[in-house]
């Protein structure tokens, strides 16, 4: 079985082919700023070349032709034709509370995906875009929507909901959402399997930490709680999102700065989080570097989101009442381990112990704490692609049976 992951963007398609039986990534790459006259195509074939294509892209079906032809490429190909393709996996960002679980796409779920856009606006659209064009690119190929928040509807209302009138979740389906799921739910099961032990009786919090970032409490498999929101705006503070804010600072600032919510909802997604406090960047590598160099504002950038990080796992620490492993994940969580040993530091209390050594690593799976520590440590390189795959497949396998 061979499974192609798409992921469409406002301006970029980015696939991977899988080979299901070993996992076996053929062939991947990305089409960027389709509908611009620099847009092109970089492409990695099953020997590891990676080719580029610079030509006119006007729109994400002549990306995603392009995609099609290179797969079948004589020389750059990992297939011979379409025919060796099972079926495609889409990631989607918002499933509302329609979708539950990773779904076949049909006419009805095209609606559903468009009925929950307007909780993603900036998102499902693009994800839309995706799946129509493989239907008509390809239509006899089955085709999977993953969810990013399905893995978070296994939450409790008391974990969910707002103190808002209860009218709001009723009329407007106003409840915390959570996002990062696929990854999230990847990295568990992942760390069970590193630690030799059944997810189902394991107690995890899982650290993904990117430009965007998120952190959620796992209990026996199942998300039980996470930081993000109804958007993923809500949380930790982030390279350009803010995170937790005193909802009154609201109105407070639409009315002093005389402004739309329109631009302040920028304001608080583009121009904030690292990049707000320090004025120089969303970058934690370069906050690091010109904190190092005396800037008191790239310091303080670092200082306020190892504290929201910590904070976060604190308090789910309670609400799972201890833990088995904490799971870092995601460009800054895999790569960066001074942030890794920062958001450890001083937790000898909770018997956890960073080894130094250990810790000295980049996107690479491994434990990072002592033998001694009650609480593990794991470095665990995301892999959201893998899950999509995995995720369509068993769906296929199991429409197949029925």
């Amino acid at each position: 079985m061979q499974i192609l992951v798409v992921n469409n963007g406002s301006s970029s398609i980015k696939y991977q082919l899988y080979r299901m039986s070993d996992r076996q990534v053929l062939a991947k790459g990305t089409v960027e700023r389709v509908g611009n006259s620099s847009s092109f195509l970089k492409h990695q074939d099953p020997t590891g070349e990676t080719i580029t294509i610079t030509q006119v892209i006007p729109d994400h079906k002549h990306g995603m032709k392009l995609v099609l032809d290179y797969l079948t490429d004589p020389q750059y190909g990992a297939i011979q034709s379409m025919n060796e393709i099972t079926a495609i996996g889409h990631r989607v960002v918002h499933g509302g509370e329609l979708f539950k679980e990773s779904t076949l796409i049909d006419d009805n779920v095209i609606e559903g995906i468009q009925a929950v856009s307007q909780l993603a606006p900036l998102h499902n659209p693009h994800n839309l875009t995706g799946i129509k064009v493989c239907t008509e690119l390809i239509p006899e190929k089955p085709q999977v929507a993953v969810f990013d928040t399905v893995f978070h509807q296994t939450m409790d209302a008391s974990a969910f909901m707002y103190a808002l009138p209860y009218r709001y979740y009723q009329d407007y389906k106003i409840r915390k959402y959570g996002f990062h799921g696929t990854s999230h739910k990847y990295v568990s099961q992942r760390a069970a399997e590193l630690m030799g032990k059944s997810l189902s009786e394991l107690k995890l919090i899982t650290c993904h930490l990117g430009n965007g970032a998120s952190i959620t409490a796992v209990k026996n498999g199942k998300s039980v709680d996470t930081s993000m929101g109804f958007t993923p705006l809500e949380g930790l503070m982030m390279g350009t999102r803010c995170g937790d804010l005193d909802p009154a600072i609201i109105p407070y600032l639409l009315k002093t700065e005389k402004i739309d919510p329109a631009s302040l909802d920028r304001i608080m997604n583009y121009e904030s989080g690292l990049y707000g406090i320090s004025g120089l960047s969303n970058d934690l590598r370069d906050i690091e570097k010109a904190a190092a160099e005396g800037n008191q504002r790239a310091q303080l950038a670092l200082d306020m989101y190892i504290h929201r990080i910590r904070k976060y796992i604190g308090s789910y620490l309670f609400i799972l009442g201890g833990a088995d492993a904490i799971v870092f994940t995601a460009g800054v969580g895999e790569n960066q381990s001074n942030i890794r040993q920062k958001i450890c530091a001083d937790l000898q209390w909770l018997n956890i112990h960073i080894d130094q050594e250990s810790n000295q690593i980049r996107s690479e799976e491994k434990c990072i704490s002592t033998k001694d520590s009650s609480i593990e440590v794991w470095v665990i390189p995301t892999n959201e692609e893998l899950m999509i795959a995995e995720e369509t497949a068993n769906l296929i396998a199991e429409t197949a049976l029925a």
